[in-house]
């Protein structure tokens, strides 16, 4: 290939500057949405996420000590004890992992959110699909190439990357330390976020080292394009100094994780306006030698959620000390959760819906949702329904956190979602009295099981009502009842079931904010 070629074809990919031997990629312009009705956010808070790769176990993360007896008849062969789990303060209904005692801590400490069962009606088991219908904000059905994030920062820096950096914002708007800039920040046009390979690539930038190449054509070619890269890229200068800025940080765990956090927590410190931050922690995907048989609470599984806890706990630890704590949150996610029932080789399958982690001094400490419904006799077909759509959680801290108006966020998510009560809502000085989280059930039919009627009574506020029915699966195979009550009460519903199959189905009822699933049998 002709070296000019080279050059002008990588330089798409790639961003004027190296870190190490690695690329920090900044993509060029081709404006493809029109945002002159966007309004900037002038927030200074920043958001950190953490994606969890393969497919995190969510029932022996956050364990349903209030369906135990079932948990245990569907997984006896890696289940917790429950003599192990880890109580919650205030909730005796639901426990975490053993290994998990830096988090017990710091939900002790009103600094965790669990979020109950997030999924999204048409659950896809492949990890690449998935991964893109989280990362994009999607349906299942539709396939988008920018990021929720990446939309989110072309609305607030919507001429990007025409004039950036400059004197106002001199720095990456995102950075995600990983080998590519993923899908999550991809905005219409161009990639919004700087990429860091790996933590021993941001220190050799810190300690003016570089990894040799080798000595072919391709390596010169390399070689070319990293000089070429250094000397024009103008954020090295900006993440070099910010970091140089902090001298002392607490003891962090030795795993890679914990030293991605680090970076971040130095970075901010350090003065970087950058608003998001991705890191990634892999491993999860454990269909088989989950656990150790002769004891459930240690083995692959275990060591995963150790590690997470411990690097979030020393994370927030480290805010606190900075003195940043108040302008930090963070999420975690995985592409999806696993199935109800393990499988004969100690381990997991993929499953649908899961429960993810909020976690700093400004979310609301707590579990919002409850316990997921579990079957008596669980199939390995069966799944947990989801109870919350992930982009509930999205327009939350779009809404609460970032303080964007509601018409954004129908832009940046394209459809209007519930904002749910997770973060305090004095941040974007909204009207919210912060009520406690709701665990009372609000719907219940009768006969259950049914042959081939059942009537659904539910009560309501006022405001927007959907009630759907999802199969064993996870699936939402019908939309039972779409609303807006100007009155609030009680509700009936007949469901007919002359064409469902035998099995268990799941009701799922969202009223404003409040979500409630209950499982019915079709006999």
């Amino acid at each position: 290939m002709e070296r000019r070629s080279f050059i002008r074809n990588s330089m798409t990919l790639l961003a004027p500057t190296m870190i190490g031997a690695n690329p920090i990629h900044i993509l060029q312009d081709n404006a493809l949405l029109n945002t002159s009705l966007l309004a900037t956010s002038t927030t200074d808070k920043v958001l950190v996420i953490i994606q969890l790769n393969g497919g995190n176990d969510g029932l022996n993360t956050v364990i349903p000590i209030s369906e135990y007896s079932k948990y245990m008849n569907a997984r006896n062969n890696i289940a917790i004890p429950e003599n192990k789990v880890l109580k919650l303060t205030g909730n005796i209904e639901t426990g975490i992992h053993p290994s998990m005692t830096a988090l017990q801590n710091l939900f002790s400490e009103g600094k965790l959110n669990i979020v109950q069962s997030v999924g999204y009606p048409q659950p896809s088991f492949s990890h690449f699909r998935a991964t893109d219908i989280w990362m994009s904000g999607s349906e299942s059905d539709q396939y988008l190439n920018t990021g929720w994030a990446g939309r989110f920062l072309n609305y607030t820096y919507p001429n990007y990357p025409e004039g950036y950096p400059n004197t106002d914002l001199p720095d990456p708007l995102a950075i995600q330390i990983g080998s590519l800039a993923t899908l999550t920040c991809q905005g219409p046009a161009v990639n919004m976020a700087l990429s860091i390979s790996d933590p021993s690539s941001f220190y050799n930038l810190l300690e003016k080292t570089d990894e040799a190449v080798a000595n072919t054509n391709a390596g010169y070619e390399l070689s070319f394009l990293r000089n070429v890269a250094k000397q024009t890229n103008q954020y090295s200068a900006r993440i070099k100094k910010a970091s140089d800025a902090i001298t002392q940080q607490v003891t962090y765990p030795n795993n890679n994780l914990a030293s991605q956090l680090k970076i971040v927590a130095r970075l901010i410190k350090g003065g970087l306006q950058t608003k998001v931050y991705m890191v990634n922690y892999g491993g999860f995907d454990t269909h088989s030698g989950q656990v150790v048989p002769t004891d459930t609470t240690t083995g692959t599984h275990a060591n995963l959620l150790k590690v997470l806890s411990d690097s979030i706990a020393a994370f927030q630890s480290d805010l606190t000390g900075l003195e940043i704590e108040d302008r930090v949150i963070g999420m975690t996610y995985s592409e999806f959760g696993r199935r109800i029932k393990s499988n004969g080789s100690g381990g997991t399958d993929h499953g649908s819906a899961a429960p993810l982690f909020l976690f700093g001094k400004n979310v609301r400490g707590g579990v919002f949702g409850n316990n997921p419904t579990l079957p008596a006799n669980a199939t390995v077909n069966d799944n947990v329904p989801y109870q919350f759509d992930f982009r509930t959680i999205y327009a939350n801290i779009l809404n609460n956190w970032f303080c964007v108006s509601s018409t954004a966020e129908t832009e940046i998510l394209l459809k209007q979602f519930p904002v749910v009560p997770l973060i305090n809502a004095s941040v974007c000085g909204l009207n919210d009295k912060n009520s406690t989280f709701s665990t009372t059930a609000l719907i219940f039919n009768y006969p259950n099981p049914f042959y081939n009627l059942t009537k659904i009574n539910f009560k309501v506020n006022v405001g927007h009502t959907l009630m759907q029915l999802l199969d064993g699966s996870g699936t939402v195979i019908k939309l039972l009842l779409e609303a807006t009550y100007s009155f609030p009460g009680m509700n009936s519903y007949n469901l007919y079931g002359a064409n469902l199959l035998p099995g268990v189905y799941y009701i799922r009822l969202q009223n404003v904010d409040k979500v409630f699933v209950k499982a019915i049998i079709k006999m």
